[in-house]
């Protein structure tokens, strides 16, 4: 039993090495609650007691008790609460945990006290956060994977999130952003008369048209709704003007941007004073997006895709009209996602050929120019390492006004329809990593090349030798419902490789009614037989669906994340019901779904509630005359 406690008392020091959080074991090196251990003995007798680590992280002082069995995990009494029986606080992990904050509270200066109970080990266990204030309050918070999230750089944000229940500064701000894009597409409706397709090309030219504004050839005092020279035509020019300062070329593709904006100027609505408004519709939006948008964007060192954000906004206000048009807009922290999972490293080549608002790409650059050595790797990455394809013109067009307004001078986006490229032609461009959300839905028997599948080929096809590939798709892509998929299937391992599948959240997309996963390949090599590819359930994602905002991010994502990445890698191993490793075949499903296998042993405490179920069962059936049932198994 003791080699097992000191086996635990092991991986628990991995897991907080890992985390970035230094404890003292057995004791503290903090003299005042090294003091106050000196009277914590479990059994009540006053003598010295040590929980298995002890530290303080900012003004929160950190408890750890751990213990070998899962089952001894946590007791609680006949009221459902934590017991507080000597016998239950020495022998149970949580038990023990909340007896050494309370006695810490009370005999320190601390007033906030985190305290673990952890049992199990790396493959099976339980971690379970206890808050405990002053007054003695304990709080029960949800289970954790590791304890990433109680590090220096995320411990006060779990506080205000998870205990406090109260917004971030980042939430606020997200929340109010929502609140903009819903009265924006109202605006935009009510005073200009704009179709959905429209608006974002609205919001992308003014955008770009700020941009001038700290240049000094663009003011919105400009704009005075004068009928010759329009408040329209001023934006445009100034469009016109940055693009020319972004250097975007070649010529044609500058013209393309130009006539997807004209609308600006041509609308005869947008131009026109408006009596409630006292100006005209275009320049009241560029002062509205000027203050809630342009300003954010321009300050904001993350990945997120805003323009995207809009867009998806603006659908999902106008009845989901990009259902139809098979567009889905990845959520940023999936762009994020797939950056850890093929290694993003500064030097790599990255194509989208489905690039929507560019929300990959964006996450991509930032993700590697977070990593460039010297201004020189970063110039390289703007110009020549980020490559889009898209064949919606006026998609097109806000992917690369947003990547210019985040900071990439010469996009190398085109608009052009990718199955129709060849890819040996796309070859060229030496993409070492792919990205990709293809359209959805959009295949059939009399069109299979527009199965999600068939993207997903034609891009490992278009990488460079040992390319890495991410992509998301519908989890049916990967089960061969029909023939030609499962032909897409077979064709795709003959020439290159499985990693892994990850099963996500049916919220993922939140609104659109899908229940996608991402797949990851190496291209160029085919798939060996003996190989072991990891399937991984991760539907608990740390993310949830707030009212009338949408999909959030909870405090534990950034554990359940840095838990998938650390099974992903190969760091830790885990349960199969979180990640089965097997060999394929093309005719499998490719999901965890279809791998898994309960591979947890019994605990001592299930084995007597069987037993218990069981007896309840038989003394029912007795005392309803039934006991005949038992009297065959009974003689045998």
């Amino acid at each position: 039993m003791a080699k097992k406690e000191v086996k635990t008392d092991l991986w628990v020091y991995d897991l907080l090495k890992d985390a970035g959080i230094k404890l003292d074991p057995q004791g503290c090196s903090i003299k005042e609650v090294n003091e106050a251990l000196k009277t914590a003995s479990k059994k009540g007798t006053g003598n010295v007691g040590f929980p298995e680590y002890v530290g303080v992280v900012k003004d929160f002082l950190i408890v750890i008790e751990d213990k070998s069995d899962i089952s001894k995990h946590v007791k609680y009494n006949d009221k459902d609460l934590i017991c507080t029986e000597t016998k239950s606080v020495m022998d149970y992990a949580v038990n023990g945990a909340y007896f050494y904050g309370k006695h810490l509270i009370n005999n320190t200066h601390y007033k906030k006290v985190i305290a673990f109970g952890v049992s199990g080990n790396e493959k099976h266990h339980k971690i379970t956060p206890l808050f405990i204030n002053e007054r003695e309050y304990c709080k029960i918070m949800p289970d954790v994977e590791s304890f990433y999230i109680f590090n220096e750089d995320n411990i006060e944000e779990y506080y205000i999130r998870e205990v406090l229940g109260e917004n971030t500064d980042l939430q606020k701000e997200t929340t109010e952003i929502l609140k903009f894009a819903k009265d924006l597409h109202e605006e935009l409706r009510n005073y200009g008369n704009l179709q959905d397709t429209q608006k974002p090309l609205v919001v992308a030219g003014i955008l770009l048209a700020l941009r001038e504004i700290e240049r000094g050839s663009f003011s919105l005092e400009q704009l005075n709704g004068d009928d010759v020279d329009t408040d329209g035509n001023k934006i445009y020019s100034a469009i016109d003007k940055n693009l020319q300062r972004s250097k975007v070329s070649p010529t044609v593709k500058k013209d393309k941007l130009l006539n997807q904006f004209a609308l600006i100027k041509d609308t005869k609505i947008l131009n026109e004073v408006n009596e409630t408004l006292d100006k005209t519709p275009i320049k009241y939006y560029a002062e509205r997006i000027y203050e809630n948008i342009y300003k954010t964007i321009k300050y904001t060192k993350t990945a997120e895709d805003y323009l995207g954000r809009f867009y998806g906004e603006f659908m999902s206000y106008s009845g989901g009209d990009g259902q139809t048009l098979g567009i889905i807009l990845t959520p940023k922290h999936i762009t994020q996602l797939f950056c850890d999972l093929v290694d993003l490293k500064p030097d790599d080549v990255v194509l989208d050929p489905c690039c929507g608002t560019a929300g990959f790409l964006i996450a991509a650059m930032h993700n590697m120019l977070s990593k460039a050595k010297d201004e020189r790797q970063k110039e390289n990455i703007r110009k020549n390492q980020l490559h889009g394809i898209e064949l919606q013109p006026y998609m097109f067009t806000i992917a690369t006004s947003n990547m210019i307004i985040r900071g990439d001078g010469k996009s190398n986006l085109i608009d052009e329809d990718f199955l129709r490229l060849k890819d040996t032609e796309l070859q060229l461009k030496c993409a070492t990593v792919g990205m990709m959300n293809p359209p959805y839905s959009q295949g059939s028997k009399a069109n299979p090349s527009l199965y999600e599948i068939s993207f997903v080929e034609h891009l490992l096809d278009s990488l460079a030798e040992d390319g890495r590939a991410a992509v998301i798709i519908p989890q049916s892509s990967l089960t061969g419902k029909t023939k030609d998929e499962q032909s897409y299937k077979e064709n795709i391992l003959k020439h290159h490789t499985l990693e892994g599948v990850i099963t996500l959240s049916g919220d993922t997309f939140y609104g659109v009614g899908t229940n996608p996963c991402i797949a990851v390949f190496t291209a160029h090599k085919p798939h060996p037989k003996d190989k072991e590819c990891k399937f991984i359930d991760f539907k608990d994602d740390g993310f949830k669906v707030a009212p009338h905002i949408g999909l959030i991010e909870t405090e534990y994502a950034k554990d359940k994340k840095q838990h998938l990445l650390d099974v992903w890698f190969d760091r830790i191993d885990a349960p199969t019901k979180f990640c089965v490793k097997s060999t394929i075949e093309a005719t499998d499903e490719w999901l965890h779904a279809f791998y898994y296998f309960n591979d947890e042993i019994p605990t001592e405490a299930d084995f007597d509630k069987t037993i218990a179920d069981y007896l309840t069962f038989e003394f029912s059936m007795i005392a309803q005359g039934r006991g005949y049932l038992f009297e065959d198994e009974k003689d045998g």
